[in-house]
């Protein structure tokens, strides 16, 4: 009888012809060049001089010691990972090639319950896993670790959609509060005291650490020290509504010196205008709806539904920075703050039983509140 090959001999030689005709070859190093080129190019798209100014809030520029510790870990553990992976990617070409299919090669060596090759694979995972926990717990620990008794404490609490600060001065007799604008001092430490009255939010300023959630009948702590002077952009990271991509702030760190000036300038009630179109919008504001959610020190206003407005034109946004503060964006927000901010509990004008004629006086007056 005539001897034939089996069919999985035959197929695996019409394969290998395939794969070895020059057109397949040539398009094969084209794919693997283009995938070659994909990391550098992703590399080189993240480089950049100014890349603070087109992504504020980036991660990899820390700027407290809270932040650095973990900064340094996740780059620990990256390097980690790519140490690891590169020792894997290179042990597989090794074994692709060297025990590739040859059609008149012998059938290799079969291995079975290797004792020490099974001891190799559970330990090495192992050890590599502590090599990663370990500055993991550290790191946990650092970023937990209570207040010292110099740190200046702030209570946040969590709206919908804006974020209120308080500072405990005059040895706790009295409260600054303001908003959206956190203001600290570089080279002391800062406990954050996070608290929400309605739903989760998670506050985050990336530049100063990583995220902590703000949960109803809750309190949760961050502490840190900044490092540098300097506009931090943040924003709520926990869904929570309507406007939660629209619940943003600034944390400004600043030296001791500017940071006790405004801290004492908060403090004090608002001055009196002397100018007639500000006293008439003084005038509306305390008569309006206005006085039943807003506080201005030194005023009959003192409801505590909305943010308070004592130092309001020192801010350098409004409606929870969405927008600068400025006369237009001012006046914008008082016509029609929901169409601006959907599910805003400010109300429109109507509502506000605020005129159109009347809107420039108002916006005279909040802006003159320094």
């Amino acid at each position: 009888m005539k001897s034939t090959e089996s069919l999985p001999a035959r197929r695996m030689e019409t394969l290998a012809a395939a794969a070895g005709s020059p057109g397949r070859t040539a398009r094969a190093r084209r794919w693997l060049g283009a995938l070659g080129a994909l990391p550098v190019l992703l590399f080189l798209a993240a480089c950049g001089p100014d890349h603070l100014k087109h992504y504020p809030q980036t991660t990899f520029a820390p700027t407290t010691d809270y932040a650095l510790e973990q900064d340094w870990l996740f780059r620990y553990v990256l390097i980690m990972g790519v140490v690891v992976g590169i020792i894997v990617f290179v042990a597989v070409g090794y074994i692709l090639f060297k025990f590739r299919h040859r059609p008149d090669g012998a059938e290799p060596a079969q291995t079975h319950g290797n004792t020490t090759l099974e001891l190799a694979w559970t330990l090495i995972p192992a050890v590599i896993l502590a090599f990663i926990a370990v500055p993991t717990v550290r790191a946990i620990f650092i970023t937990q670790a209570p207040a010292s008794a110099s740190a200046l404490h702030v209570t946040v609490m969590g709206k919908q959609w804006w974020w209120q600060f308080k500072y405990a001065v005059n040895g706790g007799r009295d409260t600054v509060t303001t908003a959206n604008e956190i203001h600290v001092p570089v080279g002391q430490q800062v406990e954050l005291t996070l608290k929400s009255d309605n739903v989760l939010h998670s506050f985050w300023v990336p530049q100063m650490g990583g995220k902590r959630d703000l949960i109803p009948n809750r309190d949760n702590k961050l502490v840190f020290t900044p490092k540098e002077p300097g506009v931090y952009y943040g924003q709520c990271a926990e869904f929570c509504g309507d406007s939660h991509a629209l619940m943003r702030m600034r944390l400004i760190a600043e030296t001791p010196a500017d940071f006790q000036r405004w801290l004492n300038n908060e403090a004090s009630p608002a001055a009196e205008p002397t100018d007639s179109a500000v006293m008439l919008g003084k005038q509306l504001v305390t008569s309006k709806p206005c006085v039943g959610c807003h506080t201005i020190k030194g005023t009959v206003m003192a409801g505590v539904t909305g943010p308070n407005l004592t130092h309001f034109a020192r801010r350098r946004t409004l409606a929870a920075g969405i927008m600068d503060n400025n006369a237009t964006n001012l006046g914008r927000w008082l016509r029609n703050a929901p169409h601006v901010k959907p599910g805003s509990k400010m109300p429109d004008m109507p509502t506000l039983n605020l005129k159109e004629e009347e809107v420039p006086y108002v916006v005279a007056y909040l802006q003159s509140l320094q």
